[in-house]
């Protein structure tokens, strides 16, 4: 990565994921229901009114009282949010237009964007096997959104191993309370059950949502005739495979993995989002906000 240059569009995609917001009509209630929790403290109910989005109605209060009610929210403090971003070699890698954490470069900025829109604030960690630079003092202003651009675009920053365990153990001990959400943005490839346990401790001091960054090589073999030539980056050991004949099993290998890292997740009450590179992640960022409306994954008292 010393002598490569990422390739960004931070500008175009921060533009697609704000008009996005404002489709799907989701923008003004973005903390409610990414956020829930954290930020605003419930204030009883009102009378719902056709301005409203229908998904905020509180079914059980309204049946109590014959009228459809939403329940109000007043704002408790700013928000502080920390991007915790994976920038191991599993990374580095994408067979799409974009590497994994190109991808996630700009995930990560237009999701920062978003969230000091609404003056608040955020905070960031990079890591490999252990951190590789860090600001936890979460800001807002313009100064804070460069910095953040700067070190995603910093190309001495990606490489190495990937140790998500030795980073939540580090978090647990710096972040304090008033930290409102952690974003973990990964490929999570290197995790396994020995996290769960830590990442469930972890999601109960911090609303946790983890965005899986995946590229189609991590799900099949190319489809191509021959054989071909596969490395590993630190040993130079080399192995020829024919993917017609591996295909099968990589596949059921790979559907393995996913299901593994699924129930972590879902285990240790924490969110997950996979988006796949050959993807724009726009459209599933804001299904994926919609989604959790509809669900009504909205603030509770």
């Amino acid at each position: 990565m010393a002598k490569r240059k990422l390739n960004l569009d931070i500008g175009g995609k921060i533009t697609e994921l704000e008009s996005a917001m404002e489709k799907f009509k989701i923008k003004n209630i973005l903390y409610k229901t990414v956020f829930r929790g954290k930020g605003l403290e419930f204030d009883g109910y009102r009378v719902y009114t056709p301005d409203d989005d229908a998904s905020t109605i509180d079914w059980k209060a309204s049946a109590r009282s014959d009228r459809l009610l939403v329940k109000k929210f007043v704002e408790e403090r700013d928000l502080k949010i920390i991007f915790l971003i994976d920038v191991s070699e599993n990374m580095v890698f994408g067979s799409t237009k974009k590497l994994k954490c190109e991808y996630a470069a700009e995930l990560s900025a237009s999701l920062a964007h978003l969230i000091m829109g609404s003056n608040d604030k955020i905070g960031f960690v990079f890591y490999n096997e252990g951190i590789r630079d860090a600001v936890i003092n979460a800001k807002t202003g313009k100064k804070r959104f460069s910095h953040f651009i700067s070190k995603l675009s910093d190309v001495s920053l990606y490489g190495g191993s990937s140790n998500l365990q030795k980073t939540l153990d580090y978090l647990m001990k710096v972040l304090d309370d008033s930290v409102s959400a952690v974003i973990i943005i990964s490929d999570f490839l290197k995790i396994n059950k020995k996290l769960q346990n830590t990442l469930r401790l972890f999601s109960g001091r911090f609303e946790t949502i983890g965005f899986r960054i995946s590229d189609p090589l991590d799900k099949t073999l190319p489809n191509v005739k021959g054989e071909v030539v596969l490395e590993d980056p630190k040993t130079r050991e080399q192995l020829i495979v024919d993917p017609s004949i591996t295909r099968k099993q990589y596949e059921k290998n790979t559907k393995k993995k996913d299901r593994e890292i699924k129930k972590i997740f879902e285990n240790s009450n924490a969110d997950l989002k996979e988006i796949n590179t050959s993807k724009p992640f726009v459209p599933e960022i804001a299904s994926f906000l919609k989604s959790r409306i509809e669900k009504g994954k909205s603030i509770t008292p």
